[in-house]
């Protein structure tokens, strides 16, 4: 992966947090925004590198969240790699991250979009605009089947898928399964 100067994760504090943690060991700064500032706290206090710079904003007030995207980049520089658990109906919010990033500079960045079992990845795809300057990967997020039943990942489950796409680079990836369908939980 190498290092990164600044990385983004945006709902990183919650079933992201493991990814939040594995991305410090190998970045020089993690953003990380989360709307529960208890949750930012203890992700924050587990991490052994001091690297970890909580934000605590809704990205539903995109006022709010242009201000602290914004600020953070003034702060520590433009994102190397993002990585954003949005639903895909709120591209405004990617939009604003890629504003503000294209604002400051014009170097390439990923971005990993975490997406729900029910996404339509091409659809998402069509509908996003994505800088040139912008490797895009989408992770969809599925259930797991085991002893004759499902059920839905956990938050190990999915930190590991994304530490998994982020490390190997495929540009879609599915953690867990989609099949049977019917068989969702």
């Amino acid at each position: 992966m190498g290092v990164k100067r600044h990385v983004l994760v945006i709902g990183g504090s919650g079933m992201l947090a493991k990814a939040s943690l594995w991305l410090a060991e190998h970045s020089d700064k993690v953003s990380v925004i989360g709307r529960n500032r208890d949750k930012l706290n203890r992700l924050v206090e587990k991490n052994p590198h001091k690297n970890i710079i909580p934000i605590t904003v809704n990205y539903y007030d995109l006022t709010t969240f242009r201000h602290e995207i914004s600020q953070s980049i003034d702060l520590h520089g433009p994102y190397d790699l993002v990585v954003a658990w949005v639903h895909s109906q709120e591209k405004e919010i990617l939009d604003i991250v890629s504003d503000e990033i294209l604002k400051r500079t014009d170097q390439c960045w990923r971005l990993y979009h975490v997406l729900g079992s029910s996404s339509n990845l091409e659809e998402i795809l069509r509908e996003l605009d994505v800088p040139e300057n912008c490797d895009y990967y989408q992770v969809q997020l599925g259930f797991v089947i085991e002893h004759d039943r499902s059920r839905w990942l956990t938050h190990e489950e999915i930190s590991d898928g994304v530490i998994h796409a982020i490390r190997t680079g495929v540009r879609k990836h599915l953690v867990g399964t989609l099949t049977p369908w019917h068989r969702r939980p």
